[in-house]
């Protein structure tokens, strides 16, 4: 099976006549309406979106097939994917999150932090968050400074661990 791509996630339902709100990962949120059917991670279930609208951090979509309050709001949580190859292709210094997942993690000395858990954005700009062997996990920007090479080819990212990361000392914590 090709690889699957998560693009959006299907929220709460918006009005009676069943629309969804839909958070979208794509740069340019509109896009999901363009891939075709989107379907589930076990591929059980496709949807079609036939009409979206910007709406405040969200869109709301209409899907085909989905006509009621009721049925939207079964759909609340439900992660909607395409195969990795409908994407378009990156630029330079450009990846997609779930080609980074998994990928080693080393310092610029070559020796091993770790493995690529996750890409985090909480909102203030991109996580990486590295798994070492043993431990808690890293959680760091994912900035040019602290992550200075992405090499897909070579399945490694090389990681400028900061000299000091916030929170690592429990005696500075204000009283």
């Amino acid at each position: 099976m090709a690889a699957q791509i998560c693009i959006a996630r299907i929220g709460a339902a918006h009005g009676v006549r069943g629309a969804v709100k839909l958070w979208t990962f794509t740069e340019d949120p509109l896009a999901v309406k363009r891939y075709g059917p989107l379907v589930t991670k076990d591929g059980g279930r496709q949807f079609e979106v036939t009409h979206a609208r910007e709406a405040k951090g969200h869109l709301v979509a209409t899907l085909k097939g989905i006509a009621t309050r009721e049925e939207a709001e079964r759909l609340n949580g439900v992660e909607l994917y395409i195969a990795r190859e409908k994407l378009p292709v990156t630029g330079e210094d450009e990846y997609y999150h779930a080609d980074l997942i998994g990928l080693a993690a080393v310092d610029s000395a070559n020796e091993p932090l770790g493995r690529v858990l996750a890409i985090h954005n909480f909102g203030a700009g991109d996580i990486i968050e590295i798994a070492p062997p043993q431990g808690a996990t890293l959680l760091l920007p994912f900035t040019n400074a602290v992550v200075p090479s992405v090499d897909l080819a070579g399945g490694r990212v090389v990681i400028e661990l900061p000299d000091e990361i916030e929170g690592d000392d429990p005696t500075s914590a204000d009283s």
